[in-house]
């Protein structure tokens, strides 16, 4: 009887860790634009996720680490086991790409709902070489 006892202590104890509520799990959180073409890309990059909780996901606010990027995520709740994205573009200033854009949900399964995701990688600008410039030669010697 006390190995009962103990065993459902057990047991209810275990489920009573499980939480519920939403939860949101990324495909990633780190996307790599890599070397890109500034007027060849149109900077726009897409955050996948899923709602892997037993409550409706809500994502309160998204914001930039600066105005260069601008996201755009979905106004309504996303149900349990539904899926949707987050749209980050960014303007495509030449150089260094290192940027955090803030999500604020209702998620258990994070600190204060709160999931930074990140951008990075090298926007360069090709020179175009006008037919009308003649290329310098060396002469023969």
């Amino acid at each position: 009887m006390k190995k009962l006892f103990v065993y459902l202590t057990l047991l209810i104890g275990i489920s009573s860790f499980a939480q519920s509520g939403a939860k949101i799990e990324f495909k990633e959180e780190t996307i790599n634009y890599g070397e890109v073409e500034k007027g060849k890309d149109d900077g726009i990059r897409v955050f996948e996720f899923t709602n892997t909780g037993d409550q409706p996901l809500i994502i309160k606010n998204a914001k930039s680490s600066c105005g260069c990027t601008v996201p755009e995520w979905p106004k309504e709740p996303i149900p349990p086991g539904g899926k949707s994205q987050i749209k980050v573009q960014y303007n495509m200033n030449p150089g260094p790409i290192s940027k955090t854009i803030t999500i604020e949900t209702n998620a258990i399964n994070k600190e204060n709902g709160m999931i930074p995701l990140r951008i990075k990688g090298t926007v360069i600008v090709k020179e175009e070489v006008s037919p009308l410039v003649k290329k310098k030669t060396f002469p023969n010697s």
